[in-house]
């Protein structure tokens, strides 16, 4: 490769009718920061709803440019008056992973969340199962 040719940022995509992708085993070269960031999001609550982000389903995916990662997320409602609080919390638990280096929260709303992308534990919690 020459000095003037970009490498693509790694990403893991998440397409509206796919489970999340921190719902599996996620491979490739980032695998175990991804769980480990997966971890420390499921410690973050949605604060109007009692379950963590990662099983509500609003973690989309990762996109890495080498150690710096760009987390996309959503929320369950576009007028979320916390979008600003929860965007940080998630960076700081995102930049806690050994070998990450920077982390930036895209919050997108498109596909819109719905309750199809919970996992099948908020699910069952929920009354969806």
């Amino acid at each position: 490769m020459s000095e003037n040719e970009t490498v693509p940022p790694a990403t893991t995509p998440a397409s509206p009718s796919a489970p999340s992708p921190t719902a599996g085993a996620t491979t490739g070269p980032y695998a175990d920061r991804e769980r480990l960031i997966t971890e420390n999001l499921k410690q973050i609550y949605d604060p109007e709803i009692p379950m963590n982000i990662v099983d509500l389903g609003l973690i989309y995916g990762f996109e890495w440019a080498g150690d710096d990662v760009t987390l996309k997320m959503t929320l369950t409602a576009p007028g979320c008056p916390v979008a600003g609080i929860l965007a940080e919390e998630v960076k700081n638990a995102v930049e806690k992973v050994p070998q990450v280096h920077g982390a930036k929260v895209d919050l997108i709303w498109d596909p819109p969340w719905s309750p199809d992308r919970m996992s099948e534990f908020a699910k069952r919690q929920f009354g969806y199962m």
